[in-house]
């Protein structure tokens, strides 16, 4: 075939498609997995997203993850054949639905178990995110899967102690990330051979203080990072985020691995479970 006729061709096939439209449609558009049952991409996802940016603006919304990143933990969840999970931070629900969907794939039925638990456990300190979330697993038809836990995270996760998830996805105030995790631990919240998925784990203040030793004090940060035009920055995110990096980096309990992607996506598993 000549040139001219398979620039036509390629012409004809791509529609002058750029890379990122090609990797958009086949990562995050409802074209992907075309035979599930439960599609990859809640329907209803956009609609969260839409009334989320309507009632607080656009650049809160974006505290919801993803499409790619909904279907990439949806894949995980069906990676370990996760029957429970546990979310640390709900925000309007878009992550939680995501899940709920997971677990409908992975042949969980909606409703308590025989301990009475449900399979999906949100914890937010917001009354108002909650019930938004609570409205918005309605509309989906997942709220049957879906136990809210309104409160201080620290106080819910210690009420959880007797109960396992194969899950655990961590995205709610920075500051208590290694709170979190060390409390998951501490009541053995995670199943063998779990997962923890921790959001949010590159944010852009954690940069200036990569491989600074922990815990951080004023001789051991960069002076960058103690202006005081970006000290609040700092404070919340960066300090908090690179002490928990840090902290799983350095903690011969754990193998974890980050994904530098979105704001990075950092998975943990438990080495003791390898074992069991």
């Amino acid at each position: 075939m000549g040139s001219d006729a398979t620039n036509d061709l390629n012409k004809a096939c791509y529609h002058d498609a750029s890379e990122t439209q090609l990797r958009d449609f086949y990562a995050a558009k409802a074209s992907i997995n075309t035979n599930f049952d439960v599609p990859s991409i809640p329907p209803t996802i956009p609609k969260v997203y839409q009334e989320t940016v309507a009632r607080f603006g656009k650049g809160t919304a974006e505290l919801a993850i993803s499409h790619f990143q909904g279907v990439i933990q949806n894949f995980f969840v069906g990676l370990v054949g996760a029957k429970r999970v546990l979310e640390i931070g709900t925000f309007t629900g878009t992550s939680a639905i995501y899940f709920a969907n997971a677990l409908k794939r992975n042949g969980v039925e909606g409703g308590p178990d025989a301990s009475g638990n449900m399979p999906l456990v949100c914890l937010d300190i917001s009354e108002e995110f909650a019930q938004i979330a609570r409205d918005n697993f309605e509309d989906a038809k997942v709220d049957d899967y879906i136990q809210v836990i309104v409160g201080d995270a620290h106080e819910s996760l210690a009420s959880l102690e007797g109960q396992q998830f194969d899950v655990i996805f961590i995205d709610a105030d920075k500051v208590s990330y290694t709170a979190y995790f060390e409390a998951a631990l501490e009541k053995q919240l995670l199943a063998k051979s779990g997962l923890f998925i921790i959001d949010n784990t590159a944010m852009k203040p954690a940069v200036e203080l990569i491989d600074c030793p922990i815990p951080l004090s004023k001789d051991t940060i960069p002076e960058s990072a103690l202006s005081h035009e970006n000290i609040n920055g700092y404070r919340l995110f960066g300090y908090p985020i690179h002490e928990f990096n840090e902290h799983i980096r350095q903690d011969p309990r754990c193998e974890a691995v980050m994904l530098p992607i979105f704001t990075g996506l950092t998975l943990v598993r438990l080495l003791d479970n390898l074992n069991n």
